[in-house]
């Protein structure tokens, strides 16, 4: 359908969280659509729909060359341990090393409303955690040291 403008910092909507999908309308299958088209870029790890002005809980993907999505996602379990270096497209230049979970399982619905679960352990589990912060109303920043994160939000301020 469209590739998208990437909402960026301080947007409110990149704060709010996001409603649940309570219905499958044409309006949710253009949502999938714009979320695979505009995730469908060398370098774009996964995509929430917020990141792209809309308040429902859905994002897209695009990890080992496999593009695709999920509906009303929920974080179900994580293990382990991972720590490296973390970007967001709403938050352009900016990557920070950031402790996540190795391992990351999220349980969703397809267009059809069937379930969908998502796992996996390095970059696709840090995606997934990624993405749910992004619909709880959170970016990667907020995950980071105190020191680390006065520097980030003088980068974004744009003093050194």
């Amino acid at each position: 359908m469209a590739i998208r403008e990437i909402r960026v910092v301080p947007d409110p909507v990149l704060r709010t969280p996001c409603d649940p999908i309570a219905e499958i309308t044409p309006a949710v299958r253009r949502l999938v659509q714009d979320l695979l088209d505009t995730v469908d870029n060398p370098g774009r790890a996964g995509l929430s729909a917020n990141q792209i002005g809309v308040n429902l809980r859905a994002f897209s993907y695009n990890i080992d060359g496999k593009i695709g999505y999920v509906l009303n996602p929920v974080l179900e379990e994580t293990r382990g341990e991972q720590y490296g270096d973390e970007g967001c497209l709403s938050l352009p230049g900016l990557w920070y090393g950031t402790k996540r979970a190795d391992y990351a399982r999220v349980r969703g619905i397809d267009l059809d409303g069937k379930t969908i679960v998502l796992e996996g352990t390095g970059i696709m589990g840090r995606m997934l955690q990624h993405e749910c912060d992004h619909l709880d109303g959170h970016v990667y920043i907020d995950r980071l040291e105190k020191e680390e994160r006065r520097k980030a939000l003088r980068m974004m301020r744009g003093s050194r």
